[in-house]
């Protein structure tokens, strides 16, 4: 959500950014609304004021037996009584006119992010590793995972398209993989284990900016309450409407949960296999941090989540998203990106980006300033440290044998019980 004040006082710069994102100018039609939103508070202060002073007033004349004054004020008052109920709703319709405009704007993009239209302007940063040579051909993970466990047929079967039941071995190494993620992000990177609901209510999806605007991509229950798309929003949330002590700056969570997304602004995309679910596990990061900490904070988020493919040793590329390829909260983002060998291709894992205040304005957390009496809104970050489902996959690809075997990494193996490979299933 952004700050009526700040685009009122620099109308064209806020156009100005928004065009970075490749959108119309708005600010004047935010501040025409504001300026009539202002007026009607104003109109109204004014009228209540003064239907006051003239009550009191009639008092006065009837005590000096001046009838023609009391009628007067009476009259008077009884015109703003009637005109008060007309005011008090043009204003309530006028606020909740603006408040639908600025909620359904984009945050602005930060002033190091490259000008793109879409992902093919992106800007790659770094890369990791070399992929492995191989002496056979590698085959996609789609081809070579159901005779493995990864069971396409029956999840269908079970919940229709996107969906898949892992077996055995193959259900075993997923697990794994969250738990191994799970435990480097709280022992070496110092995130606070969490386990927080996956239902939620309309507060926190639009507190962490995934409503109104992207309402059908996720799941709604029968009791209104909201399938996570993501443990963002739960984490995230759980600082919603709080007044922070500077001290306890920055707060630094994770979870390893199921997330569900409905997939409808990604139709036709990635059907095949298991990269694009309804279901999927993730282990989430989340730092609620000082506006001069962000920047920081998302350089140390981002290497975070770099390390658990590094462990794992699987090549990446880091990009630093341009204006046309970020997300609607973000102010700036990195992805990145695993090489999968069946695919000849990297192919995003992670996505780490700075909100900055906006989605904090939305749920309204602030923090105190140490020995100050202003309170500042804090500054919101979220990031994948991983995606387990596209991990599981990067590992199938990367690690896969001439036989269909797939090896299991070796940093995976005392979460495996020592199960070193996967082997076909008889």
């Amino acid at each position: 959500m952004h700050d009526i004040r700040s685009i009122r006082e620099n109308p064209a710069a806020f156009d100005a950014a928004l065009a970075r994102r490749g959108l119309s100018p708005v600010a004047a039609g935010l501040v025409a609304l504001d300026e009539r939103h202002r007026a009607l508070i104003t109109e109204a202060q004014t009228g209540q004021a003064r239907r006051n002073e003239a009550s009191k007033a009639i008092g006065a004349a009837k005590a000096k037996k001046d009838d023609a004054t009391a009628a007067s004020l009476m009259a008077e008052v009884a015109a703003l009584k009637e005109r008060m109920p007309a005011i008090e709703a043009e204003e309530k319709d006028v606020a909740a006119q603006l408040k639908a405009a600025l909620e359904m704007i984009p945050n602005l993009p930060a002033d190091d992010v490259p000008h793109g239209a879409g992902e093919e302007d992106n800007v790659e940063v770094a890369r990791w590793g070399t992929p492995r040579g191989f002496d056979f051909t590698p085959r996609e993970h789609a081809d070579l995972a159901p005779a493995l466990g990864m069971d396409f047929e029956t999840g269908a079967r079970l919940s229709g398209a996107r969906f898949t039941f892992l077996r055995g071995d193959m259900a075993r190494l997923h697990r794994a993989l969250g738990q191994f993620m799970l435990d480097l992000q709280t022992r070496e990177h110092g995130y606070e284990e969490c386990n927080p609901p996956v239902l939620v209510k309309d507060e926190a999806m639009y507190g962490t900016d995934k409503l109104p605007k992207f309402a059908e991509d996720s799941f709604r229950t029968t009791d209104d309450r909201w399938l996570i798309p993501t443990s963002e929003v739960s984490l995230t949330a759980s600082v919603m409407g709080e007044l922070l002590d500077e001290s306890a700056l920055p707060v630094r969570l994770t979870a390893l949960t199921l997330c569900f997304r409905s997939e409808a602004g990604a139709a036709g995309r990635d059907t095949r296999g298991f990269i694009r679910q309804h279901q999927f596990e993730k282990c989430e990061l989340v730092s609620i941090v000082r506006p001069e900490d962000s920047e920081a904070e998302h350089q140390r988020m981002t290497r975070a989540a770099e390390t658990v493919l590094e462990r794992l040793n699987l090549p990446y590329r880091k990009l630093l998203l341009c204006t046309g390829d970020m997300g609607f909260g973000a102010r700036k983002t990195y992805d990145l990106e695993v090489w999968l060998p069946g695919q000849n291709a990297y192919r995003e894992i992670s996505s780490c980006s700075n909100t900055g205040a906006f989605q904090a304005r939305r749920m309204n957390t602030r923090y105190r300033v140490a020995g100050e009496k202003k309170t500042e809104f804090v500054h919101t970050l979220n990031g994948s440290g991983l995606a387990v489902g596209r991990t599981l996959v990067a590992v199938i690809e990367n690690y896969q044998n001439e036989d269909g075997s797939v090896s299991v990494p070796e940093a995976l193996l005392s979460y495996t019980g020592g199960m070193s490979r996967l082997e076909l299933r008889r």
